[in-house]
């Protein structure tokens, strides 16, 4: 299980870096965090998943990230929409000038 949360945060990390990358944002790092909560019963699947990301670069416009991840987390990553039709997803973001 905690692979599965591995794979899905790599997934949608390399999204938002492709986006911000095609949106001329000069990204320089991505970093997610993940927090789950599974059910208490068999079988124990996850209810709640947050994604915590942390976006370094150079003038990193806010819009642009809070685009980014909506994209990764409605369209592009398989992983985190599969999961979804399970488990509450949740995200929020930092950016860190370079």
């Amino acid at each position: 299980m905690e692979l599965l949360l591995a794979g899905t945060g790599g997934c949608t990390a390399y999204d938002v870096v492709l986006i911000l990358k095609k949106a001329h944002q000069e990204i320089s790092a991505c970093e997610v965090t993940l927090k789950a909560e599974r059910a208490n019963t068999d079988p124990k699947i996850f209810t709640r998943i947050h994604f915590h990301f942390k976006i370094k670069g150079k003038g990193l416009k806010p819009e642009a990230v809070a685009r980014a991840i909506r994209l990764s987390a409605e369209k592009y990553c398989s992983a985190s929409i599969m999961l979804g039709k399970t488990a509450e997803i949740t995200h929020d973001w930092v950016i860190q000038e370079a």
